[in-house]
């Protein structure tokens, strides 16, 4: 069943109607001349304008971008909240190929859509876009962040979401083991790309015993090479069986926690950057019912966001790590407030992020 515009029931229920939904605006965008078809949707900008990344990614359906761009906004709405941010949640999806369908003018197209909503959407980089697609799309639109230093920019951000991730890592020792400290302990990473070999170094500069594994043998080279003592194992399905694991470090896709790698995971923590780690709803009981401390991954790896949203003022790189360096506090916050909930810490920090956004929401119309 469709509406009269052509757009699947079940995305508008999930817009309108479900638990999932609950978002403020929903544009979808159209350029025919450069061939953009984008997606770009405001979960809740109760907290200030929506911050989020622009994803260029070859979807399958329309329905399937509106989903994802809905899906990945709500998201960005609990991770700027938790990151302190005033920044409610959006996202925004472009249909395609970025290897073979990113053009200068499809992005410039995609900045003059941005730029109309007059400021309420604030965009950076996802999966599928870079800096230097960020430059472009900034000389439409002032409302850009993710750029290069040399037009303003902060640049890539994944140096922050290494250290955010470490920082949640200390704390998840803290909460287990009465001491932040890392050393000694075997940390297996899946995914030493951007994001991932920062942490590595983190790890390694900290006295860690480091496993990674990664799709591509030139990433794990790359460590392997720097770092002696790091071990390289054959696939993620090995590492999370590597024996006496204290930590799991998911930092490549989502949905790495599931039916089939819970029940195997001999890891005591769960702290990663990859976004969207738990597959479904009820992942995160498994982990708690197996004694498996999860730290939430949207406060975690919210070190890349509090970033970009510095370039609005500015950007500096002392300031910014400093934010980043409270999710130590904020993960240790979520955990206490799990076991005085007697719920799993990903459900305590859905709790705290709606509690924030509720008093923003109630604040503006007294």
């Amino acid at each position: 069943m469709t509406d009269v515009t052509g757009a699947s029931a079940d995305v508008l229920h999930t817009l309108f109607q479900s638990d999932q939904g609950g978002h403020e605006q929903v544009v979808l965008c159209q350029d025919r001349a450069s061939g953009l078809k984008a997606v770009i949707a405001l979960h809740s900008t109760a907290l200030g304008p929506a911050l989020g990344g622009t994803r260029f990614y070859p979807y399958a359906t329309e329905a399937e971008a509106v989903a994802d761009a809905l899906n990945l906004a709500r998201g960005m709405s609990y991770k700027n909240a938790m990151a302190g941010l005033d920044h409610g949640g959006g996202k925004a999806v472009i249909i395609g190929d970025p290897e073979r369908d990113k053009t200068e003018e499809l992005l410039l197209a995609y900045g003059r859509m941005v730029a109309s909503l007059g400021g309420r959407y604030v965009t950076a980089c996802d999966v599928g876009t870079y800096v230097a697609d960020m430059d472009v799309v900034a000389r439409e639109c002032r409302w850009t962040t993710g750029r290069s230093p040399e037009n303003g920019g902060a640049g890539d951000s994944s140096v922050l979401t290494a250290f955010g991730v470490y920082q949640g890592m200390r704390a998840s020792a803290q909460h287990l083991w009465g001491d932040p400290s890392l050393r000694a302990k075997r940390v297996g990473i899946a995914g030493v790309g951007k994001v991932g070999h920062h942490l590595v170094e983190h790890l390694v500069a900290e006295g860690a015993e480091v496993f990674v594994t990664d799709v591509r043998e030139e990433a794990v080279r790359r460590i392997t090479e720097r770092h002696r003592d790091v071990l390289a194992v054959r696939d993620t399905e090995a590492l999370i069986r590597v024996e006496g694991l204290d930590i799991y470090a998911p930092c490549a896709l989502g949905g790495a926690l599931n039916d089939a790698t819970v029940p195997v995971l001999t890891a005591k923590v769960v702290c990663g950057a990859a976004n969207n780690q738990l597959a479904h709803p009820g992942v995160e009981k498994d982990l708690a019912d197996r004694g498996i401390l999860y730290a939430p991954d949207y406060v975690v790896n919210a070190g890349g966001v509090i970033q970009v949203a510095d370039e609005l003022h500015g950007f500096d790189f002392e300031r910014c790590k400093a934010k980043a360096s409270k999710i130590y506090d904020t993960t240790l916050a979520i955990f206490a407030r799990a076991k005085e909930d007697g719920i799993p810490p990903a459900a305590a920090a859905d709790r705290i992020a709606e509690q924030r956004m509720a008093d923003a929401a109630a604040a503006r119309t007294r």
